[in-house]
């Protein structure tokens, strides 16, 4: 994840970098659950199923894949424009949530990996939840992740990008 944070460039990064579906999602912003799960608003379901715990619920219902249908399928080309997006709609949710909740904790995880198909594009998975002191973290070793670029992010990550 470093080296393909490294090459993309992030200057400018906005709203106009991500897709407009996911903008909606921005504009809806954050709902508390019964259970205290942070979740993205617009990503409830009417009738949510029940969740083995908040931080299961929150990556559940925060958790989607990227939109990249329209992108080239070689990495060279995809790739860059695939992890701005990742990263200008993490960066608008982790303020929109900084904004409805008052604090900085929900976190953002980004991954990026080649899908199991003859093609075999880069794709990517967004998902947010907020670190709870008696639950294990959402992935506990980032640095052993051997299939996919996983990063995580806090709003204070984003500053610089906007």
């Amino acid at each position: 994840m470093r080296a393909l944070l490294q090459e993309t460039d992030t200057a400018g990064l906005g709203a106009q970098d991500i897709p407009p579906e996911f903008r909606e999602v921005v504009e809806r912003g954050w709902s508390l659950t019964p259970a205290g799960g942070r979740v993205l608003t617009d990503l409830l379901l009417e009738n949510p199923p029940q969740h083995s715990d908040r931080l299961a619920e929150e990556t559940t219902v925060n958790g989607r894949g990227m939109t990249d249908y329209d992108l080239p399928t070689a990495t060279d080309e995809r790739g860059p424009v695939l992890v701005r997006r990742c990263l200008a709609y993490i960066a608008a949710c982790l303020r929109r949530a900084q904004e409805d909740f008052g604090d900085t904790a929900v976190r953002a995880y980004v991954s990026l990996s080649f899908a199991d198909t003859d093609e075999a594009p880069l794709t990517s998975n967004v998902t947010f939840c907020t670190p709870l002191p008696d639950v294990l973290p959402y992935i506990s070793d980032l640095e052993s992740v051997k299939d996919a670029a996983v990063g995580e992010f806090s709003a204070e990550d984003c500053s610089s990008w906007a």
